[in-house]
This record gives structure tokens, sequence and C-alpha cells, in this order.
């Protein structure tokens, strides 16, 4: 596969995607690997190959040597290792294990719920490389797997020419299954349930707004499972209000409050967030601590103009609600709104609430979501933790 000189000149830089317009030729199979060269003919390394993507090429070595086996058990035992060292490869926790890219192994995540792994595919190279991944990881554990679960029903497959692929592949387990999240027990549908099951990167963040929820009444709006919420009630908080349009979430909510010890201060309620923080504005309400962690606005850079309007109307209509010297946390996982601009919406949902908002601290994922600092895609998830007058 031969670059254009823009292709040399972006790997030169650090970056790890060669996009279609940067091949200058070459073809090879879908999820290949290939050696990658410069215009000359100088090797630049060994690539990934994707036959539908925009991305043709996810660099995986800059070496002439073409990675074999001991490379890739490599790569798999550091990912493993890193999680080791974060205090997260507990048999009864949950944390990701393997992140795409962020550990060099483009297209292929892994998360552990307990003893049960449960794998994405989102490229043509981690489809074909699956059962050999998967081979690897068995391997490097340092515990035994009950179960092994596929989970590539991404919408992004597609842009992949990928079909959705969703099931057991071995092992058995009982579902839902009940993990243990540094104190807080919570239970996780592999099959059915958001993302692989859970939302895996907030973890640290919940952890954190529950510093600031002691004998206060909290708003946990777009709650999903009701995690923020209910680590806000085993911190002290007075009472939890846990709001998400969907019924079945709402079910989580009660029985993950009574598994914990809390259904006496946490509640939920079904409603339209948008919608129920304006009600509740209306209604006089206020809150210690509001909590907004939608879905994304900006799947793409089409979304992204339309996706300050909704940032800004979200955050205002929170603000509203924040007792003064109170905790707004705000959440955005698209990727394309960068942290910059998304401080940007929040200061204009300030002007607009007419509220004086101050940046107490801007976070992003938890660290089993490592930022490749050559790759900025890995650096998607901004949680801003405002304190507001």
């Amino acid at each position: 596969m031969q670059l254009t000189g823009k292709g040399r000149r972006w790997l030169l830089k650090g970056h790890r995607w060669v996009y279609r317009d940067d091949i200058a030729g070459g073809e090879g199979a879908p999820g290949e690997l290939l050696p990658v060269q410069d215009p000359n003919g100088n090797p630049l390394g060994w690539g990934l190959y994707s036959s539908a993507s925009k991305i043709a090429v996810r660099m995986i070595s800059s070496e002439t040597e073409q990675p074999k086996r001991d490379f890739w058990a490599e790569r798999v035992r550091r990912a493993i290792a890193a999680r080791g060292r974060m205090g997260l490869l507990d048999p009864n926790g949950a944390c990701r294990l393997i992140s795409g890219d962020a550990d060099g192994l483009p297209g292929w995540i892994v998360d552990l719920y307990g003893r049960v792994a449960v794998a994405a595919s989102s490229a043509q190279a981690s489809d074909r490389m699956r059962d050999f991944l998967l081979e690897l990881l068995v391997e490097e554990l340092p515990f035994e797997l009950d179960a092994i679960v596929e989970r590539s029903d991404a919408s992004i497959r597609r842009l992949e020419e990928l079909d959705t692929r969703v099931e057991l592949l071995q092992g058995e387990f009982e579902s839902p299954l009940i993990v243990d999240e540094d104190g807080l027990k919570y239970e996780v549908d592999v099959f059915e349930g958001h993302k692989t099951g859970h939302y895996l990167d907030q973890r640290v963040n919940r952890r954190r707004a529950a510093d600031f929820a002691k004998d206060k009444k909290v708003l946990d709006a777009f709650c999903y499972d009701g995690l923020f919420g209910i680590r806000a009630a085993l911190a002290g908080a007075s009472e939890v209000v846990c709001v998400d349009q969907s019924a079945p979430a709402g079910e989580r909510v009660l029985r993950n409050a009574e598994r914990n010890g809390v259904a006496d201060r946490v509640r939920f309620e079904k409603g339209n967030c948008m919608q129920d923080l304006r009600d509740r504005a209306e209604k006089g309400e206020s809150y210690g601590v509001v909590i907004v962690d939608p879905p994304a606005f900006a799947r793409n850079k089409r979304e992204l103009a339309g996706s300050e309007r909704g940032y800004v109307e979200l955050n205002r209509r929170a603000m509203d609600l924040v007792e003064p010297g109170g905790m707004l946390v705000s959440a955005s996982c698209s990727y394309n709104v960068r942290p910059e601009l998304f401080l940007q919406f929040l200061s204009k949902a300030a002007r607009a609430a007419g509220r004086e908002v101050y940046l107490h601290e801007l976070r992003g994922a938890s660290p089993d979501h490592p930022y490749l600092l050559a790759l900025p895609e890995t650096n998607y998830l901004k949680c801003a933790f405002l304190r507001v007058e």
C-alpha cells in the first residue's frame, strides 16, 4: 500500500490513521495486514486495511518486520497489565480491558463484567482476527472466564460493510450479571444493554459527582440505570430523583437502588428529560446537584452545527434547577464536540440562564478508556463539574 506525500506527512506527525484520499496505489483484502510505503517506495510500517471505510489503513507498527503472533500477544498483555496496575482486574468488578486503537488493537473492544468478557468489533480487521485475539485474551488473563460474548452491533459496522453479530461464543452464565463498582452493585444485561452492557467510561465521574452529594437533593437526568444517582445516595444524598424516558431503565434503577440499600432515598420518574427539566423549573424545584448525561448530540461532523442548540438549551434548563452554590455535572460523549467547544456551549447556557457559573473541573473518561495522545479521536468524553451561583 503506497501513500501520497500528504499521507506520509500525516504518519510522520504521529497519527495512526490513513484516509482513502491519501492512498496513491495498492489494494488489499478486507481486514488484511499490509506493508505501507511512502511515495518513493520506502517502508513506513504495517497497517490494517479496510476496503469500505474512509479510514483505509490503521497503522499498527512502524517497523519493517511483519507483526506476528508475539507482537499481538504483547499488545494484549500490555493492555491487561495496564488495567492490573489500575486495580481493575477484579473478578467481581467491571472494566474496559481492551480499548481499540488506544491499546494498539484497532476496532477491537473488550469489556469485562466479572468473569464474563464481552467483545465488540467495529472494523474489518478486528472481525477477521476475532478468534485469534480472543485466544490471546484467554491466555493472558490472570483468571479464568466463565463466558465470552460477542456484541458487535454498533452502527459504525455499516460503514465497514459488516453485519451485526450478537452471540454467546463460549461458556455460560446467569443473566443479568451483577457487578461491584467500588462498592456500588448493579446489574448488567450484556445482550440488550447499551454498548456492551453498560457505560463503564463514566465510572470515575460517578464517584467524583458523589463527593458533592452528601445531604443534598440530587437530580440524575438521562439516568439509564441510575448509577450516578445511586452512587450519590450511597454518599449520603438526602433524596435522589432519576429521570429517563425508558420504562425498563426505571425498573433497573429501582432494582439497583434496592440492591444497594438506598431504595428509601431513590425514586424514578419516566419522562422526556428536556421537557422534564423545564417542568421542574416552572414548579420552582431546586437541587444541590444536577447531573445531565445525554446521548450524543453530534454523532458526526454533519450534526455538529445543530448540536449547539441542544447542548445550550439542555444545560440552560439544568442550570435553572441548581440551587446557588450547587453543582451541575454535565457530560458530552460526542467526539466531534471538542472540549473547548463544549465549554463554549456551557458558557452560552450560563448567559442564557442568567447565572454565574464556574468550571470546577473538566474530566474525561475513566483511565481504562485511555486517551492516546497520537490519536485525538480516543479523547471523546467530556464531563464538566460546574459551580452554579
